[in-house]
């Protein structure tokens, strides 16, 4: 075996779990096989299992969050490998992009109320929760 190994070496299929966790969708093989078994993650309008195998050129449509991607797979990796080569491996629908980038600017000019609170509240801000509880 030579020192140089091609990690991108050509797959004719791969899983589809593995493949969203290689192109950076989800963090786990394991977040990506509980997404699938959701029901989060569809290829023609129907839910797959985590072993189904992909090829270049299925359209697949995952659901994170709110955020929708509708993608085409371009190619197939077994490693994750860094971000900017993870993109190559799909090609995002334009409107899909234009969609989630509305969304992402809703969310901007109009955050949902209490959604910049993070953990327990201060000392400060227990004392003001409690001032108007005892004024009610």
């Amino acid at each position: 075996m030579s020192a140089t190994t091609d990690t991108t070496a050509f797959l004719e299929s791969l899983r589809i779990d593995k493949w969203l966790w290689a192109a950076r969708f989800y963090k786990t093989r394991s977040l990506a096989a509980q997404a699938i078994a959701a029901g989060h993650v569809r290829s023609g309008g129907h839910a797959l299992k985590a072993a189904r195998e992909i090829r270049c050129g299925d359209a697949l449509e995952i659901a994170i969050g709110d955020a929708v991607w509708h993608v085409v797979v371009r190619g197939l990796l077994a490693q994750r490998r860094p971000a900017a080569e993870a993109q190559r491996l799909y090609e995002e629908d334009p409107a899909s992009n234009a969609r989630r980038a509305a969304q992402r600017e809703t969310q901007r000019l109009a955050p949902v109320p209490g959604s910049d609170l993070r953990g327990r509240p201060t000392k400060k801000a227990r004392r003001l929760i409690h001032g108007l509880n005892d004024t009610v």
